[in-house]
């Protein structure tokens, strides 16, 4: 917003040796995690029609790529705000399961805290799949094409933001990663009171995941989880694709945006096609989704901290930022999120290797 590029774009100009390390990184993440995600919608529309998983991955991925080729950014948007719904229903999943609220509060407050490799490799994943790299590059690039839709074409006519506007950017943050949290929780407490409770902890798919399931907390939970599913891939996957076309476009210099049409971005919509494309055939070849999640989620939360050093130096550079820097708040809490994931990180790849 106060600088008129996405991410990409600003370390491209004052942090460029970083640049390409950080994009390829964030390429290979997201291709992997798209490819877990199709293969995850699939399974998940399997269990609502009873037809073989593998049969609904190639029209699931040409969809997906439909929708971001031929659609505008502003029927992107409002598809992605209705999907973000379906997000709700893992809320319901989790009030299906019945869990026993004493041992819920109890697991909320009092966490268990273990140094193995698995334990920490789990946090490191699910530190990675809030803080995600991807979403830096998304979440700068949407606030470009924000103010793009507004009319503010030209570079010039987007530098610079007003307090207004930065207020309502980081409550507009806050509040989205407030309800994923939500989400995010809800999701954790289903399963923790159904599938660990009974020893369930072998899951290789979300088939299994929903059969497991089902006896535990009822076909009504089930469906709900296949729901969840479907509105959260259909919804990461764009998000996944478009992260890494944005990169690579602003980093070579290429037109991008979900506003121009495939003829005036060649190579931003290529790159969708192409991530999305791959993703397909990593679901294709039955790689087993629920770990593909996993070590993209865990390939996230390592990439993250570099990542979020960048971050944390462009938005104190005065050069980049000008009177928009971070205040002591600002920088107090960015530095302290680096610092953790940081040292998750480092814990496991030490416990890795020495555990």
């Amino acid at each position: 917003m106060v600088t008129g590029h996405g991410l990409a774009g600003v370390l491209k100009e004052h942090y460029p040796r970083t640049l390409y390390p950080a994009v390829i990184a964030l390429v290979l993440a997201n291709t992997l995690n798209a490819g877990a995600d199709i293969g995850a919608i699939a399974a998940a529309i399997n269990l609502i029609v009873p037809i073989p998983a593998i049969v609904f991955i190639v029209p699931v991925s040409l969809g997906i790529i439909a929708l971001q080729v031929l659609g505008s950014y502003r029927l992107i948007e409002k598809v992605f705000k209705w999907l973000a719904l379906a997000l709700l229903a893992y809320i319901g999943a989790a009030l299906f399961a019945k869990p026993d609220i004493v041992k819920v509060l109890a697991g909320s407050l009092i966490p268990t805290i273990r140094l193995d490799p698995a334990y920490i490799g789990i946090l490191v994943a699910l530190l990675g799949t809030t803080i995600s790299p991807y979403l830096f590059f998304w979440q700068a690039s949407q606030e470009v094409e924000e103010q793009i839709s507004m009319g503010r074409r030209h570079l010039r006519q987007r530098q610079g933001a007003s307090r207004f506007e930065l207020k309502y950017a980081l409550w507009d943050t806050i509040a989205g990663m407030v309800f994923s949290e939500v989400v995010a929780y809800f999701i954790i407490l289903t399963t923790g009171a159904t599938l660990f409770v009974a020893g369930k902890t072998d899951i290789g798919s979300a088939t299994d995941a929903a059969e497991a399931l089902r006896p535990l907390a009822g076909d009504a939970s089930a469906l709900l989880l296949a729901v969840g599913l479907i509105g959260a891939g259909v919804l990461t996957v764009p998000v996944l694709t478009g992260a890494a076309a944005y990169g690579l476009s602003e980093a070579f210099g290429w037109r991008s945006g979900l506003e121009h049409k495939i003829t005036r971005a060649p190579q931003f919509y290529g790159v969708i096609v192409a991530a999305t494309l791959v993703g397909m055939v990593i679901a294709i070849l039955n790689v087993n989704p629920i770990a593909a999640l996993v070590l993209s989620a865990v390939i996230n939360g390592l990439i993250a901290a570099p990542l979020l050093v960048l971050v944390m130096l462009v938005s104190n550079n005065r050069a980049a930022m000008g009177e928009r820097t971070n205040g002591r708040l600002l920088n107090f809490a960015g530095w302290t999120t680096t610092i953790i994931m940081g040292v998750a990180a480092i814990a496991l790849v030490v416990t890795s290797i020495f555990g």
